[in-house]
């Protein structure tokens, strides 16, 4: 009996031009154009798998980085993150961010659709320090925000804290909001502490931003809107997740042409 094929044979959507004219690329390649610092294959992934996978990784990166509308250098987090594909990831999970090592890992057959979640993971752990005064290597800036760290002053911080505001806050700035009160019911409901933990709730509100853009890809981002996942409530929906999706791209549209005029 021949064996299924794995999930990275089917196909992904995607809508937006080609960054590759037809061409295949290379793990090799992603790292030398995006700069990150390596790229780990696990020893089970076939030659055909890789170059799949390598496709798919090098056409969502290019998307992120022109619905961000910043460099190669923000994706790769300034030359400081690793990529794993089918490689370095945990048990029963898709994808994860190891902030001890800094590496974004996709498995095989079940990591599609989560690149934007774990990166704005590596994101948020690598901004922390750019953000805040005193933090420790662990810290995202997220749980920082939150805990009201003294921050750095900067134009640019101050973006990035209305990105946490929106995240977190209602309207007025004095509590939680709707969001993270369902995503808290959620946890008590399956009696865990994970989806209502900041830095989830900042990766998830990321996803939907990007999930919304008229740039779609389905390898960078898939279900804040019709998955199990989704029906939880524990993605931002209608007016709050429009107002999390402006301060976002405001924050990283910025950023794009702050670090474009000191490059030149």
């Amino acid at each position: 009996m021949p064996s299924q094929p794995s999930r990275i044979h089917q196909p992904y959507y995607r809508n937006g031009p080609s960054h590759r004219d037809g061409a295949d690329v290379s793990f090799q390649d992603i790292v030398k154009i995006f700069g990150f610092r390596t790229v780990t294959i696990g020893k089970w992934v076939t030659k055909e798998e890789q170059q799949l996978a390598a496709n798919l990784f090098f056409d969502a990166l290019c998307d992120l980085m022109e619905i961000l509308e910043v460099s190669e250098t923000v994706i790769s987090l300034n030359g400081s993150l690793s990529l794993a594909f089918g490689s370095g990831g945990r048990k029963h999970s898709s994808a994860h961010y190891d902030s001890q090592r800094k590496v974004l890992a996709l498995a095989k057959n079940a990591g599609g659709g989560a690149l934007a979640h774990e990166w704005f993971h590596g994101f948020d752990h690598y901004i922390c320090n750019k953000l805040f005064i005193d933090t420790k290597s662990h810290q995202f800036a997220s749980q920082c925000w939150l805990k009201d760290h003294q921050q750095k002053p900067h134009a640019l911080n101050i973006k990035l804290s209305r990105v946490f505001e929106a995240i977190f806050l209602t309207p007025s700035k004095t509590q939680p909001n709707d969001y993270v009160n369902r995503s808290a019911f959620a946890d008590k409901t399956l009696k865990m502490y994970y989806y209502a933990q900041p830095q989830e709730l900042s990766a998830r509100a990321f996803e939907a931003c990007i999930q919304d853009h008229y740039r779609k890809n389905a390898f960078l981002v898939q279900g804040t809107k019709q998955s199990p996942e989704a029906k939880l409530g524990i993605y931002p929906v209608d007016e709050h997740r429009a107002t999390i999706s402006k301060n976002l791209l405001d924050y990283f549209g910025h950023l794009g042409q702050v670090l474009s005029r000191q490059s030149v």
